[in-house]
């Protein structure tokens, strides 16, 4: 890697040279994120995810660019325009936005007044004129009067012309505006008056009439406002005070002496027609980036809460898709999510065969055995979780509500078809709901990250960058979970690191040939899994009752030597180094630090040894929604209704609390504290108790608070000081108060 992108990348990320240095090695020899910040933590200075990726997007940044500093070059050279003066400035370029300024003088360009006027023999004028010395301008432009150019005024102009495009593409001119856009442009929208008063326009008409100024605008708000006029109802504007714009120019290149009038008019002409328009898009562009970023942000966190959410595990379950019109599906699935029985009953409106339904489900939890009821959190999601919690199952059997986000899309997926050939989308949508429940991540890797539904503005935004994030995130939280190689499908086994759709296919056809994996050195019989693949994959791979027990566990196969070295020094077995605390104890870290094996590895190793192959997410919890709150008229101002954060964005939260509409937290309602990130206060599947500020039917708009629930929560539980008899008296009499009382109540008595 060029070592002045190297030092750069360093010196904007804060990191030593020596780590950016380390990570371009391991990215270039096919090392992924996650084995890297898992396995590779001396090599790295012990980063995390998120540093090594930003190390790798700006590994990226600078690859491309210097792709196009190549065409660059070339377009420059071809034209004969290339100085050594002018290849060092574009060899020495870090930022693109430069490196297109210092190329837009020499850039091909369609026909403009200015190559018009060139054409025609005024260039020298124009010098002249730009000059601003001691000369008459009429007089100068009456010497370039030809068949091409008819007077004199024709001759000025078309040097004007000249002029104002050379200041448009001076590389100052444009830096300095760029200064004036960065501190005080404004960003404004206006409806459309045709449309102002079109029922889709209403959305948007808190930006009828909006001025902000950009620095300030929210992300949000950019997006609001791009949709709009994009959908036809909004025009959207990013501009600066013209006048000042232009005098800015005018102190660069106006000068005194006759010329100067001639200078000034160019220079305004140049913000006006040239530069104005090329910067406010580019500021339209940066500020889509940044508001892109915002809400790819947004949305990649979201998606990771929702795929680490906690799992129910291996259990036998019953799932429901609830439905009104056409019925509520049921389902009953295995351990292993497995495809047991379908049913449809009908306890809602319009048949309300609630006996019925009733009955199917007790015969079905009876006769498969059910150990937990998981339904979704779509329509007549209420209904069927009060129909739950009324049946005597004559045994404990937990009722969980599912989210079910996505799962439409899925039923009708070309993975759903492969799966379940022989049903109907209905079938699979209800299976889906109920394998989310026994596991979240290995569900929801099926589907398009962007049909989960937990981001905004989703659709709007750059759909590649998305896609990359989304897919990285979704990468991060198989590997930081880890996986079952025996019972994965080939989905999820799609983002181990390392392994490719192909390898993944090939792990599942292998297993179904030659039964479950017996060790992780069995998977290099697999075809096409070859050194690197299983280098960078097995660590993530788990295969439970191994007979070597670190198999299943995120011990990389490369340091079980170091493991086995342990249990030497302990006089164990690797077996009981696991199961027994006392013997880890023993071990000194010290000891087994190598050039090879350095004191992160060795710590990682310890903790692993702990509680091997372990999954890190959180139990599972039940909930249930607020008696008698089923619709937005049973909502009062004032109550305090237990939801469950659905959805996070920038400016808050969305709580569902049973009644088929969320309410929105705002985020100076999320906390008693000032927060910045309403990540700081609730997550994505949180249960809450919140209340109500606002109920509006009409607008189908419920506002909602955790203040006072939090406040509530924080003084139950803020520990209560006790104190013995003794402390009391001895806090008591060392009050200088109490002394002097003592010393007035004796001389009362006297």
């Amino acid at each position: 890697m060029n070592s002045k992108y190297a030092q750069h990348i360093a010196g904007i990320l804060n990191l030593s040279l020596k780590q950016i240095k380390s990570v371009y090695d391991l990215h270039q020899e096919g090392a992924t994120i996650p084995f890297m910040s898992r396995y590779r933590k001396e090599a790295t200075g012990n980063l995390d995810e998120v540093a090594i990726g930003n190390i790798v997007e700006q590994i990226n940044y600078f690859t491309e660019l210097e792709k196009r500093k190549e065409t660059v070059l070339k377009t420059i050279e071809e034209i004969g325009k290339l100085t050594p003066e002018l290849k060092k400035r574009i060899d020495d370029c870090v930022n693109a936005t430069e490196l297109e300024d210092i190329y837009l003088p020499y850039k091909p360009k369609r026909k403009t007044k200015a190559t018009v006027a060139i054409e025609k023999g005024l260039e020298p004028l124009a010098h002249i004129l730009l000059e601003q010395g001691n000369i008459n301008p009429d007089e100068e432009a009456a010497k370039f009067i030809s068949e091409q150019v008819k007077d004199i005024a024709d001759a000025l102009q078309g040097a004007r012309d000249i002029i104002a495009e050379w200041i448009s593409e001076n590389e100052q001119a444009r830096n300095l505006i760029r200064k004036l856009y960065t501190e005080e442009a404004i960003v404004a929208s206006r409806v459309l008056t045709t449309k102002k008063e079109e029922e889709d326009a209403q959305k948007y008409r808190d930006y009828f009439e909006f001025k902000e100024p950009l620095v300030d605008c929210p992300s949000h708000r950019i997006m609001a406002m791009r949709r709009g006029e994009k959908e036809g109802f909004l025009i959207m504007t990013i501009s600066v005070e013209k006048e000042l714009a232009q005098l800015e120019l005018k102190k660069i290149f106006v000068k005194h002496g006759a010329a100067a009038a001639q200078v000034a008019i160019a220079a305004e002409d140049a913000y006006n027609r040239l530069l104005q328009p090329s910067i406010e898009t580019e500021f339209r562009m940066v500020s889509k980036t940044k508001a892109d970023e915002e809400a790819i942000r947004v949305f990649s966190e979201n998606l990771r809460q929702l795929l680490l959410a906690s799992p129910l595990g291996q259990k036998r379950i019953l799932a429901i898709d609830p439905g009104f019109r056409t019925g509520c599906k049921v389902v009953c699935l295995d351990e292993q999510g497995n495809f047991l029985k379908y049913n449809t009953i009908y306890p809602h409106a319009p048949q309300n065969d609630l006996f019925g339904a009733v009955q199917t489900i007790k015969e079905l939890v009876a006769t498969f055995k059910i150990e937990a009821i998981g339904y979704g959190n779509g329509t007549a999601s209420k209904e069927t979780s009060d129909m739950l919690r009324n049946i005597d199952f004559g045994k404990p059997v937990s009722i969980f509500m599912v989210n079910e986000s996505g799962a439409s899309i899925y039923s009708a997926s070309e993975v759903a078809r492969e799966e379940f050939p022989s049903e109907d989308v209905t079938v699979r949508g209800a299976i889906s709901i109920g394998r989310r429940l026994l596991d979240p991540l290995s569900e929801l890797v099926k589907i398009d990250a962007k049909s989960i539904g937990v981001g905004q503005y989703q659709h709007d935004v750059n759909q590649h960058k998305l896609k990359e994030s989304l897919d990285h995130v979704v990468e991060s939280c198989v590997n930081y979970v880890g996986v079952d190689v025996n019972t994965a499908s080939k989905h999820l086994l799609t983002y181990v690191s390392g392994l490719s759709a192909t390898v993944a296919k090939n792990i599942v056809e292998y297993r179904t040939k030659n039964g479950a994996f017996k060790s992780r050195n069995e998977l290099k019989k697999v075809p096409m899994l070859g050194p690197k693949a299983f280098e960078q994959s097995a660590g993530f791979l788990r295969i439970p009752n191994a007979e070597n027990p670190l198999d299943n566990s995120a011990v990389h196969p490369e340091s079980y030597f170091v493991v086995e070295e342990m249990a030497v020094k302990a006089n164990s077995t690797v077996q009981e180094l696991i199961q027994k605390e006392d013997i880890r104890k023993q071990i000194k870290v010290k000891d087994f630090i190598t050039e090879s094996t350095g004191l992160f590895t060795i710590e990682d190793i310890l903790k692993e040894l702990e509680k091997p192959g372990r999954d890190p997410r959180s139990p599972i919890e039940e909930f249930r929604f607020a008696e008698g709150v089923s619709s937005m008229e049973d909502l009062k101002q004032g109550m305090s209704v237990p939801g469950i954060v659905t959805n996070i964005t920038n400016f808050g939260a969305f709580v569902d609390v049973g009644v088929k509409q969320d309410g929105l937290v705002h985020i100076s309602h999320l906390s008693n504290r000032y927060i910045s990130d309403p990540n700081e206060a609730v997550k994505l599947g949180q249960k809450v108790m919140a209340t109500v500020i606002e109920v509006d039917v009409a607008r189908k708009r419920i506002s909602l608070s955790l203040k006072d629930t939090q406040k509530k929560q924080e003084q139950n539980e803020r520990p209560v000081k006790k104190f013995n008899k003794e402390q009391v008296v001895k806090q008591t009499s060392a009050n200088p108060f109490h002394s002097k009382l003592m010393e007035l109540k004796k001389n009362f008595k006297d």
